[in-house]
């Protein structure tokens, strides 16, 4: 831990595509070996890196910091010694945990989650997959586009045949905007990602055709039935940018939906 310095490693987090927390020591009381104002943050694979305390307050931190990136929400925690631990909520709505360390010392904690931007994952090279690109990425999404792409950003690349390295998760968000060049390889690539969002510039007939072919072929239905097209809202769009905004508004309610569905369970338990 020489020359150790959270805010350098949150830095360096932050440069890559993996989402974190960071956990703050708020208050103590008794004996610990936690000191408020303390701070590490937690990796996706459960690394703490800093200090926050003992064994029991690390355990309670990794499961909170597991729970925090999968609702996206922070969340205050406290560690107490299990024989004053009454209910798994204390009475002021903070969640606790149980201690078993020698110490008998009290922590409460935040654990704030970091998630990056949702990627926009676009396969095609049609001026439709430019412009949503371009309008993506004034947006604020981190875009890929396809490797032969012609795009004025500079933009993450990624090849059709090798997208399990792109390490797409549910949150992102998926287009085929391939328009004849090669769809039904670039349909099957995109639904076989993790995205919870796929949509397709086509026809609902032809995407209809495309997926029964790709269920004939051994492809999960339950897998191949996110796909949504025509992709993007009806305003009438007629021209690539006109497309691609509707397209854009599309994506930018479902994430925002998700968003809202998400603040209000949270609020519900709460």
């Amino acid at each position: 831990m020489a020359n150790f310095d959270i805010f350098d490693t949150i830095e360096q987090l932050r440069k890559t595509d993996e989402a974190f927390c960071v956990a703050t020591v708020l208050r103590t009381a008794d004996a610990t070996s936690a000191k408020a104002g303390g701070k590490a943050a937690i990796t996706k694979d459960g690394r703490i890196l800093g200090h926050l305390g003992g064994a029991c307050v690390q355990r309670a931190v990794r499961a909170s910091a597991m729970q925090a990136l999968a609702n996206g929400a922070p969340q205050m925690i406290r560690v107490k010694p299990s024989e004053k631990v009454v209910n798994m909520t204390d009475p002021d709505g903070v969640q606790t945990f149980k201690s078993g360390c020698p110490s008998g010392g009290t922590v409460d904690l935040l654990v704030e989650p970091y998630q990056h931007a949702p990627r926009l994952v676009i396969f095609g090279e049609s001026p439709i997959a430019a412009a949503l690109a371009a309008h993506g990425a004034l947006a604020g999404f981190r875009v890929l586009v396809s490797e032969a792409a012609e795009t004025d950003g500079d933009f993450q690349r990624f090849n059709v045949e090798s997208t399990e390295g792109i390490g797409i998760e549910p949150q992102d968000f998926v287009v085929v905007a391939s328009q004849g060049k090669g769809d039904a390889a670039a349909l099957a690539a995109a639904l076989r990602t993790d995205a919870k969002r796929v949509s397709m510039v086509a026809s609902h007939r032809k995407a209809e055709t495309l997926v029964a072919k790709l269920i004939a072929q051994g492809m999960d239905p339950i897998r191949a039935g996110r796909l949504k097209s025509p992709a993007g809202l009806n305003i009438h769009a007629i021209d690539p940018h006109e497309i691609a905004v509707s397209i854009l508004a599309e994506v930018v309610l479902w994430r925002n939906s998700d968003k809202s569905k998400t603040e209000a369970h949270d609020e519900k338990r709460a």
